[in-house]
């Protein structure tokens, strides 16, 4: 079976005879690691040259190993002609031959961390008080958005990964769930407040979000998708009462949009689940992704395979700190092989995958070995 394939049948009712090895967040580890990943000069990362795109990204997909790859749009054609790289003593610069703008570029930055140090937080000068304003600040998503994006030219770098090095890896993208993206616009404590005192303002703004989520779906379709991560955060915190009214009912017309897209939906429920699996088990979601238990809370992979029933697919949640970046090679297969058996029995409908992203610590050779492992162990 190619990958693809391996992470079809993952998704299917059948289940896979082998399964599939992932990491989520794929960017953020490309980012962390990008000196190791590939040979090229590291601001490939900013060309708007395709090759040099296509090339880095081959890079990477060779030396991990796994199955499946993001994809989204690129640069658009008039911007790939007027734009330029140019390297420096004084370091490199992409330019701008319609305006003359220059911008120097920097490397890519392990962790994402400022220089400053300061933690990167939303919070709003004020949080909306009625509908208006709500209606106001966050603007009607543009139905006409996907066209246009391919009429731009910003999907041919997307065609050239399915073309090249994705033909046989199963291509997915990345959409929030609505209520979560919230917290984009009111941050976590505007978010929690707005949930108490404005039940109507939160809706008004998950209808609204719901739309922009929508079209990315469409977005992601027109990529070559087949795939939707769908991310959720910090949700845990609320009441199971208050997950069903104000995130279930827009989380299930996104997974249904999905579906009528011919895409599979994997949603990633990021926190301790256990006052929410009634909802979890609701959402329409093909797959079900969770996190490591590391915060105070445990959650057990064969007990989520028990908990699920093999209604859908499941994710695994091996431990990116504890187990990939920090376990002995004893360490990773023991734990390898126990989630793999695990996901055996939700009738094989299972991805081998991480709780949370590779860490800045991990080396690719490690991610290559978890890959590796899971492709030669048959249960």
């Amino acid at each position: 079976m190619t990958p693809r394939e391996k992470v079809l049948a993952a998704l299917s009712p059948e289940g896979a005879a082998h399964f599939a090895a992932v990491i989520p967040y794929e960017g953020i580890y490309f980012r962390d690691r990008w000196f190791e990943l590939s040979p090229r000069p590291w601001w490939h990362l900013h060309s708007p040259d395709i090759e040099q795109q296509l090339g880095w990204r081959r890079d990477a997909a060779q030396a991990l190993g796994q199955d499946w790859f993001a994809v989204g749009p690129s640069m658009s054609a008039e911007d790939r002609e007027a734009l330029s790289m140019e390297e420096r003593p004084e370091g490199v610069f992409c330019v701008d031959r319609r305006t003359g703008e220059e911008r120097r570029l920097e490397e890519p930055r392990v962790s994402g961390i400022p220089d400053s140090g300061e933690s990167l937080s939303v919070q709003p000068p004020s949080l909306p008080a009625t509908l208006e304003e709500v209606d106001a600040a966050i603007a009607p998503a543009d139905p006409a958005l996907p066209q246009r994006i391919l009429q731009e030219g910003r999907g041919e770098l997307a065609s050239r990964c399915l073309q090249d090095f994705g033909a046989d890896l199963f291509p997915i993208s990345h959409v929030s769930s609505p209520l979560w993206t919230c917290y984009d616009h009111w941050g976590f404590e505007g978010m929690m407040l707005l949930l108490m005192d404005s039940p109507e303002v939160v809706l008004r703004a998950c209808e609204r979000n719901l739309e922009h989520q929508l079209v990315g779906v469409q977005i992601a379709r027109e990529m070559g998708a087949q795939g939707i991560w769908i991310e959720e955060c910090m949700l845990d915190m609320i009441r199971p009462d208050d997950y069903r009214t104000f995130n279930l009912p827009f989380l299930r017309r996104m997974t249904e949009a999905i579906r009528e897209a011919g895409m599979f939906s994997i949603h990633y429920f990021c926190g301790n689940p256990g006052r929410h699996w009634d909802c979890l088990l609701d959402t329409g979601a093909d797959a079900l992704a969770l996190e490591e238990g590391k915060k105070g809370f445990e959650i057990p992979i064969d007990q989520v395979v028990e908990r699920v029933g093999g209604r859908m697919c499941v994710l695994g949640n091996l431990d990116s700190i504890g187990v990939l970046q920090d376990g002995t090679d004893e360490d990773l297969e023991r734990e390898v092989r126990r989630q793999l058996a695990a996901g055996r029995t939700n009738d094989g409908r299972f991805i081998m995958s991480l709780g949370s992203p590779v860490t800045p610590g991990t080396p690719v050779s490690r991610v290559r070995r978890y890959c590796d492992l899971v492709h030669s162990i048959r249960l």
